[in-house]
């Protein structure tokens, strides 16, 4: 059994991207790569890691992530903030 992760990366356009994965560094180096795993990082490259947390299953990371995304950015950012 793997463990899930859910992960913020900040974009070249300082916004912050959500998202879960099982492997956090391989997960960075796709949404930096060339052929970029979703459209909204291939345009926003390059991308750093800002936060992660470690969720017991991928539907408790999914339920995180999407509380995540409900955040203002002034929360998320708080949140970044507080983790580092």
């Amino acid at each position: 059994m793997s463990d899930w992760f859910v992960y913020m990366l900040r974009c070249s356009d300082n916004s912050l991207y959500t998202g879960i994965t099982i492997d956090v560094k391989r997960r960075v180096k796709e949404h930096n790569g060339e052929k970029s795993v979703t459209k909204y990082t291939r345009v926003r490259q390059p991308v750093e890691m800002v936060y992660q947390e470690k969720a017991i299953s991928r539907a408790e990371a999914c339920k995180r992530e999407a509380q995540l995304k409900k955040l203002t950015k002034t929360d998320k950012e708080a949140l970044v903030k507080g983790r580092n």
